[in-house]
């Protein structure tokens, strides 16, 4: 079988409209500038009814109108840079040194994002008839709250995938599902006096530091999966409340991320953290935390923070579908692997139930690190697989 071949003057073009991605900071809920220059790029391959929706989601498409979907799905918000001076690179300079493509968002995931419209446009220029619809999506948000975008999509926007690919890095290997996420705000109460005389009153600190000593002994208690692996606990946040600094504080808030392996759910992990403070025997209650926000479409946002599991058999026709298509197009099979993070598939796959795989560019590992980068010659080779393997359902 023939290989696809992405022209130059395409892969000059893709290398131009990445960089251009990078060079745009798309922190969460402020994306509307990279979604512009999505919309360009889109009309400019030929993507038809090229739209941004209500929550400013961008998608186009191309097919027959009829049939099955496929939708390729990117996001195109990054996390923040937190510290520049950790960076050797300049991280919206889109440098491009030995291959490689530099920059916030380079890895996770602007690179996919562009591997999958120019996967398009090699559908387009193949001149294949294709018997159902391609789809590329481009969601907001999925830093914050992974699966947002895309429910917003398909649940309001009409877009009813039947199998869905997510281009998150998975170093060009075919991940099958991922743990699931679930945040947590635990709140211990206690009675404030004046610190100088600390005996007569409670300290909601000290309360909370015997909750994080607890906590940090039931995370090695959690389930496992043979595939997904382990369940994980970690308090990431903490933050008191007192009206001065010479108080002792009466409230202390404290976050807690909890990774969720198969077996496990919502209700569990509560119940788990519910029994480490009746154990303490303190003033405290936790609950799930809520997501809270404006989209820079104006759109309202009002979600609890919990994220299923989802996993797709092995043998399923999706995945080895894309085993095929990569295994052509790179001339080797891939591993299949799952994510340690968590992606928009906790909707598409974890709620909707539709079937999801993913394959990307990029490492794992480089995704939210200083000098994030992304191999150029994997982003054309991304682009490549989407193609043949559209081709291969649709066509």
């Amino acid at each position: 079988m023939a290989l696809l071949t992405l022209p130059t003057h395409d892969r000059q073009d893709l290398v131009a409209f990445v960089r251009d991605l990078v060079r745009i900071p798309s922190p969460s809920t402020e994306e509307e500038q990279v979604a512009r220059r999505i919309v360009q790029e889109m009309e400019a391959i030929g993507l038809r009814h090229v739209a941004i929706d209500a929550i400013g989601n961008v998608s186009g498409r191309m097919g027959a109108g009829r049939g099955p979907t496929l939708m390729l799905n990117a996001h195109m918000d990054t996390v923040r840079v937190s510290d520049p001076g950790s960076w050797k690179q300049n991280p919206f300079g889109a440098t491009v040194e030995n291959g490689l493509l530099y920059g916030m968002g380079s890895c996770d995931m602007k690179g996919g994002l562009a591997a999958m419209l120019y996967g398009a446009k090699l559908v387009k220029d193949s001149g294949s008839r294709l018997n159902g619809d391609l789809v590329v999506a481009c969601v907001v948000q999925q830093e914050q709250c992974e699966g947002l975008g895309t429910r917003v999509l398909v649940e309001q926007s009409h877009v009813h995938p039947d199998w869905v690919v997510l281009g998150e890095p998975t170093n060009l290997n075919v991940s099958r599902g991922q743990r699931g996420r679930m945040e947590m705000r635990l709140v211990t109460h206690a009675r404030s006096v004046h610190a100088a005389n600390p005996v007569l009153g409670e300290n909601a600190i000290y309360h909370a530091a015997r909750l994080v000593f607890g906590l940090e002994i039931l995370a090695d208690q959690l389930g496992t999966d043979e595939f997904l692996g382990p369940g994980t606990l970690a308090v990431t946040g903490i933050a008191s409340s007192a009206c001065s600094r010479n108080v002792v504080p009466d409230s202390c808030e404290l976050i807690i991320d909890r990774r969720l392996t198969l077996g496990e759910n919502e209700t569990k992990a509560l119940a788990e953290v519910q029994r480490v403070i009746a154990r303490e025997n303190v003033d405290a209650e936790v609950e799930v935390a809520g997501y809270r926000t404006t989209s820079y479409t104006g759109y309202a946002v009002d979600t609890r923070e919990v994220y299923p599991a989802w996993v797709i058999a092995a043998d399923h026709p999706l995945v080895n579908a894309t085993l095929q298509a990569a295994q052509t197009e790179l001339k080797h099979r891939p591993k299949i692997t799952c994510w340690g993070f968590s992606t928009e598939g906790v909707y598409t796959a974890g709620e909707a139930g539709i079937p999801t795989v993913g394959f990307g560019p990029g490492r794992e590992e480089c995704a939210h690190t200083p000098d994030e980068h992304v191999r150029l010659d994997d982003v054309y080779a991304a682009a490549r697989v989407y193609a043949r393997l559209a081709l291969q359902l649709l066509g």
